[in-house]
């Protein structure tokens, strides 16, 4: 690549880093998993940078790439995933104090299947629309209907939400 292309990819990498870093840790729940999946993304994303520019939505490569990179992730390994409910690090302050609603989702999430898991983070922490997940997933849109459908049902009876519910 070019310097004006290097800087280009620089600028676009950075600017989703932190994106990237949040999809990973809810899929993984570990911060240092979460880096290595975004820079494995980016990665990919460099050495097709020519693609990934002339996609309709360089957003939506990049959470296929990070969600392939997770699910292959899982299939070399096999070690059965240990989230935990704890916050990423993050440079601005809560001043809501909602530190341990986020815990509580988190280890609501962590209970959830990975299927369904991804499917949760991509419709309702991303705010992806029905098509827009089943196209970062690669599965239909019914797929994400119905895993959505289990998911929440396994959310409305979570332990770790229990003081949701009463609110």
């Amino acid at each position: 690549m070019d310097s004006e292309t290097t800087a280009e990819f620089s600028e676009f990498a950075h600017s989703r880093w932190p994106h990237l870093v949040r999809l990973g840790y809810g899929l993984t729940g570990d911060r240092g998993l979460a880096e290595d999946l975004a820079q494995t993304t980016l990665a990919s994303a460099y050495a097709s940078w020519a693609r990934v520019r002339r996609a309709d939505s360089p957003d939506a490569y990049l959470r296929k790439i990070l969600i392939n990179a997770h699910r292959g992730g899982r299939r070399k390994r096999r070690v059965a995933e240990d989230l935990r409910p704890i916050a990423p690090e993050v440079a601005m302050t809560d001043p809501a104090g909602r530190r341990d609603d986020q815990a509580a989702v988190l280890a609501a999430l962590a209970e959830l299947p990975p299927k369904q898991r991804e499917v949760v983070l991509l419709r309702f922490w991303l705010d992806l629309t029905e098509i827009q997940a089943a196209e970062s997933l690669g599965c239909s849109i019914g797929n994400v209907k119905s895993q959505t459908a289990r998911a929440l049902a396994k959310l409305k009876v979570s332990a770790e939400l229990a003081e949701w519910r009463t609110r």
